[in-house]
């Protein structure tokens, strides 16, 4: 067996599920920009998704469910394609960005698409430019010399987009606080 990477297709992304979900449904499969990709198809299926669940304590209930076991479905499912692909940490997975948005998404919510926008924005800066923690929680878990691909590496995979999702919301949140009046007025009221 070749140590040589792979190359996603399709054909890999069809042959097994944890591809299939790493790879974003083929969001990931994009020749420019999987990440960005990979967010608008978590973008449009959280909106599906909030569409079908509907509103209230309910809906959270679910939501909850989902991201927790969305956690651990993708580090499973990231692992498994970044060793099939022979790359720790390769562009084309993209759950990493899915699981992170629905996390800002419902934490968010409600907000009009507006809103949403902003918030895509944020995250895709703070995960594609890697300011501060977002590049120190990416470097976390990197693959050290002669190391096997393996649960650090997606574990890693799935951590910076967490620290993302986080710092972008930190910013959304400081961003209304001073629209509302600035930050000491949000704070003291």
């Amino acid at each position: 067996m070749s140590d040589a990477p792979r190359r996603a297709t399709v054909g890999l992304l069809l042959s097994h599920p944890a591809h299939f979900i790493a790879f974003g449904a083929g969001s990931g499969l994009s020749p420019k920009a999987p990440g960005t990709v990979g967010t608008l198809w978590g973008w449009l299926s959280f909106v599906a998704i909030k569409a079908a669940l509907g509103t209230g304590a309910h809906a959270d209930l679910i939501w909850g469910g989902i991201l927790v076991i969305g956690w651990f479905v993708g580090c499973w499912a990231c692992t498994h394609t970044a060793r099939s692909l022979r790359v720790a940490d390769p562009g084309s997975v993209v759950w990493d960005e899915i699981w992170a948005f629905w996390l800002m998404l419902w934490i968010i919510d409600p907000v009009d698409w507006r809103g949403q926008l902003v918030a895509f924005a944020v995250f895709r800066f703070f995960d594609a430019a890697k300011p501060g923690p977002v590049g120190w929680a990416d470097q976390l878990f990197k693959l050290k010399p002669g190391q096997q691909i393996g649960w650090a590496q997606g574990l890693g995979i799935m951590f910076d987009d967490l620290i993302a999702a986080l710092c972008s919301m930190l910013i959304l949140a400081i961003a209304v606080a001073v629209r509302q009046g600035g930050v000491s007025a949000a704070l003291m009221g």
